[in-house]
């Protein structure tokens, strides 16, 4: 220790300098309260304050304020570089300029404050716009209609108190719900999602009319929105976009729109990603994005494009969910509030705004009409010679006043110092080319000015009401609904995903997997996918695929498992036990516990399956059973038929085969399905079809049965009633095809310019046929599948000639039944006005015999283990 810390010793503190406790370090403790209280709550609050979360008032975050200020500070009418508007606005924003130019770049591409100039990027390629010193910009007409008025503006210094800035600008719109906002602060963020212009104007003129609204998002980038539960814009809730696809060619999808938050690049790269680790398969994807959005996606020969449309919305960023969070700031506080309240505060505060700019004007309409009074009265009355002899400007003041008092009993306020010292200023030459009837006629003009403003004033709701019907009437031109609101059904991977992975399984050892590359060859599957397995001891599991699992030795079957699928059944002929009797059941698995064993026999030890066979539509064999010799056994072979079983659950025991001892159990006849008919709906909400009643019922349909399709382009096909199927908006036909049953149909042949009937029966299966001619000006007018439809005619009226009577036709006597590529007969000369379709004449149809009913419908007991609870899937 140095003699100066000696010095510093005293004898209340002096310890041994070489005690064990002084060669240690000191350590110290720094309380940290007093910065967190004031230092990063400081910091919190300027950044939820002021950058991160918009204003209720006007819609604007301080950035985007103060741009709009700059600009019309410069305004002019003409452009300005952004640069140098950037460079202004640093006058108000204590930031740098990347920030602002960000933030003006954004404003600029929701194309609605600013009109642009030069490259501004684009919001649906994802480029960046060029740098500020090449582009330019101005306040649009309607930034310049709904954003400004000095007047009504409150003001406040500066950072650095050399300008003033306003502290809210008096936006009269709800621009706040047109653009949207986002922005992440200090332990809370905002995100409000863009709403349609028009529909926020309509929801405001009901607002003010004390009509319910609602009002829903839409998206610059168009695209197809489930806004279900959207849950008002509020925390919780949650909006799903995506990608508009629709199939150009056979082997061809086109996206045409993408969802909100993602660009054609980023859909690309998730696209190209899904397609490298096998979820989905493509040939190659092409991108001729320029105004609008195109994505040409090839596909492979036999890629179902259906499926693949549904597995882009599974696996890529066609599909993609948002989590809006209404957040502003009101009265410098943090508020969360839905959009429906935003748009009510909004237009309450434009009626506000509308109201104190009345005010203004009368004040200055009535200001005018009292100094355009009493100017009239100075000089109609030469009052302005009573100060000729005054030498004094308090003797002027009072000569003028004194001249006036016995003329102003009309005016509606007092005459003050500074009214008498402006009519001192008025010129000779403007007293001496006064016109006492265009002064008075100024004069009425401010009063019926006035008496307008008064009214509006009276009827401030009607004057909002009309001042929002303009708004939408000057702007709203061109701002219609980009993005289609529609309900999604979610989409189930394990249908849609490609499964490019092999499975395979070694059955004396008991495992299954992907790695096993020695041993049987199952088939394809995926990694999401779950591998339901059968031992020979009468053991069932599900597990997910793997490279390798164990299952059990003696494997009998391996199989992709299909969750609450009813229509694979299983039939099942099992030993209980060593000496036990043999049972036959039939079954169906729609869910169980993953990795769980499930014994499908009585439980007894060495049990054995005799006979076992997976049927994926029902089917119920024919078996042999053939007895062992042993005792006075008379019969030793007889048939069972598994169609004379019920379907019951898989827990359940079986029915008794025989109590001897089975010898084998032989296929001797492949069965048929023992299920009845499918139910397939329609649900036009979602445009998909489901087996689950939702919608209208298309019918019942068979394994080998086909729907009919025809669209309004005047084509038809047939095809496999599947869930994943998607389907056009200009279908005119979608009903179960009777394959004998003809298709009437009336179109005008744009070539021959004439109407023309043909009768038609579908003649290849799957197949795409139009049945109306080229020509673009071609269009199918009428279509029936009824056996025996009617129309009616309804002709034009001619000059000169009365009009033709209506004409019935029986389309069945008209035209026999021809090819489908048949041109027709003409079906009149007359000119036609309008083609009616009527009801169909009679017909009798066989009905056949309803199939007997053998699905079990005993669903409680086929979904629960055999434990008795409920499965996890």
């Amino acid at each position: 220790m140095t003699k100066d810390h000696n010095n510093d010793l005293t004898e209340d503190n002096l310890e041994p300098i070489n005690s064990e406790e002084n060669l240690q370090p000191q350590e110290s403790i720094t309380r940290i309260t007093g910065m967190y209280k004031d230092w990063f709550l400081d910091y919190a609050s300027y950044v939820i304050l002021e950058r991160a979360v918009p204003a209720i008032e006007d819609g604007f975050k301080p950035v985007q304020r103060r741009i709009m200020h700059s600009m019309k500070d410069l305004d002019d009418g003409r452009y300005n570089k952004v640069a140098n508007i950037v460079g202004h606005t640093m006058q108000y924003h204590p930031h740098g300029d990347a920030s602002i130019a960000d933030a003006m770049v954004q404003i600029g591409q929701k194309d609605l404050l600013i009109d642009t100039q030069g490259n501004w990027g684009n919001i649906l390629t994802g480029d960046r716009a060029a740098a500020s010193r090449y582009i330019e910009a101005r306040i649009s007409k309607f930034g310049l209609d709904v954003v400004f008025n000095p007047k009504i503006t409150e003001w406040q210094s500066s950072y650095d108190g050399r300008r003033k800035e306003p502290i809210n600008l008096p936006v009269m719109f709800p621009l706040l719900l047109a653009q949207g906002g986002e922005g992440i602060a200090v332990g809370l963020s905002t995100k409000i999602l863009p709403h349609n212009f028009v529909e926020l104007i309509d929801a405001s003129i009901k607002h003010l009319q004390g009509k319910r609204f609602t009002i829903y998002p839409d998206f610059p980038t168009g695209g197809i929105a489930d806004i279900s539960n959207y849950n008002d814009g509020l925390r919780g809730g949650k909006v799903r976009c995506r990608a508009k696809i629709s199939q150009s060619e056979k082997n061809t999808l086109v996206i045409t729109e993408v969802p909100f938050g993602n660009t054609t690049q980023s859909l690309i790269d998730s696209i190209l990603k899904a397609n490298d680790k096998g979820k989905i398969k493509i040939k190659k994807i092409e991108d001729n994005t320029a105004a609008e959005v195109e994505i040409l996606i090839h596909l492979p020969g036999g890629i179902s494009p259906d499926k693949t449309i549904d597995a882009l919305y599974a696996f890529t960023s066609c599909e993609s969910s948002i989590s809006p969070l209404g957040c502003v700031i009101e009265d410098n506080k943090p508020l969360f509030v839905g959009v429906t309240e935003m748009l009510k505060r909004s237009t309450e505060n434009t009626v506000d705004l509308l109201r104190q700019e009345l005010q203004i004007k009368l004040n200055e309409f009535q200001e005018q009409w009292h100094f355009a009074s009493l100017e009239r009265i100075f000089i109609e009355n030469r009052i302005y010679r009573d100060i000729e002899e005054e030498e004094t400007w308090e003797g002027v003041i009072n000569a003028i006043d004194k001249g006036l008092q016995p003329h102003i009993k009309h005016l509606k306020r007092a005459i003050t110092v500074e009214d008498i010292s402006r009519l001192t200023e008025i010129r000779i030459k403007r007293i001496s080319k006064f016109d006492i009837d265009k002064a008075q006629q100024k004069i009425d003009a401010l009063e019926d000015q006035i008496t307008e403003v008064k009214n509006h004033l009276e009827n401030l709701i009607d004057y909002a009401i009309a001042y929002f019907t303009r708004l939408k009437k000057d702007y709203g031109k061109g701002r219609e609904r980009k993005t289609e609101l529609r309900t999604f059904d979610d989409v189930d991977a394990t249908k849609v995903i490609i499964r490019s992975t092999k499975l395979y399984v070694n059955r004396e050892e008991g495992f299954i997997g992907t790695s096993l590359k020695k041993d049987e060859y199952i088939g394809d599957c995926s990694d999401i996918d779950d591998i339901i397995t059968f031992t020979a001891d009468g053991k069932m599991m599900v597990t997910k695929v793997d490279s390798k699992t164990f299952i059990g030795k003696n494997i009998i079957h391996v199989a992709i498992f299909k969750k609450k699928d009813k229509r694979t059944i299983y039939n099942l002929i099992y030993r209980d036990g060593s000496k036990g009797p043999s049972y036959i059941k039939r079954f169906n698995v729609t869910s169980v516990t993953r990795d769980k064993d499930y014994d499908l026999t009585n439980g007894t030890k060495t049990s054995k399956v005799l006979y076992f066979s997976a049927n994926p539509n029902g089917e119920a064999e024919v078996v042999s059973i053939a007895l062992r010799q042993a005792g006075s056994i008379k019969k030793l072979k007889w048939d069972i038929d598994f169609a004379d079983i019920l379907i019951k659950g898989r827990s359940s025991k079986g029915n008794v085969v025989t109590k001897y001892p089975v010898k084998s159990v032989e296929l001797k006849e492949k069965g048929v399905s023992t299920l009845k008919p499918r139910k397939i709906w329609f649900d036009d909400t979602v445009q998909r079809l489901n087996v689950d009643g939702r919608g209208e019922l298309l019918g019942e349909f068979k394994g080998e049965d086909k729907l009919l399709l025809i669209n309004q382009k005047g084509i038809a096909k047939t095809v496999t009633p599947e869930v994943t199927l998607h389907f056009d908006n200009d279908l005119i036909v979608m009903e179960k095809w009777i394959p004998e049953k003809p298709i009437s149909a009336i179109y005008f042949n744009g070539e021959k310019d004439i109407y023309y009937v043909k009768r038609f029966l579908i003649e290849q299966a799957d197949k795409e046929d139009k049945f109306i001619s080229d020509d673009e000006k071609s269009y199918l007018e009428i279509v029936s599948t009824d056996w025996k439809p009617l129309a009616e005619i309804e002709f034009t009226k001619e000059r000169g000639k009365d009009r033709k009577d209506n004409e019935t036709i029986n389309l069945e006597d008209f035209i026999a039944v021809k090819g489908i590529s048949a041109l027709g007969n003409q079906l009149t000369k007359d000119k036609v006005k309008q083609i009616n379709l009527l009801e169909p004449l009679p017909v009798e149809i066989e009905v056949e015999e309803p199939e007997v009913e053998t699905e079990s419908t005993n669903e409680e007991e086929a979904s629960k283990d055999d434990s008795g609870q409920a499965s996890l899937f």
